[in-house]
């Protein structure tokens, strides 16, 4: 089917499907990011070293060093 034969109908349903499309894989990413958080806020908790710990998670410095401390205030 071309562009030009499409009516509002298939318009509708085409953007609806993207949209599901993107929502899921902004899904995914976020659950995945939240994984990693979660995998580095145990392993701060357990004493490894924030360079470790940024090899294994894939994550940035200063998002480990937020967490560290969001770590230590829950430990006090």
């Amino acid at each position: 089917m071309i562009l030009t034969e499409w009516n509002t109908e298939d318009a509708i349903a085409f953007a609806r499907e993207e949209g599901r499309e993107e929502g899921w894989e902004g899904g995914l990413e976020e659950g995945l990011e939240k994984g990693r958080e979660d995998i580095a806020k145990n392993a701060l908790a357990e004493g490894l070293s924030p360079e470790i710990i940024r090899t294994i998670t894939g994550l940035d410095t200063e998002t480990i060093m937020n967490l560290q401390s969001l770590v230590t205030r829950n430990a006090d």
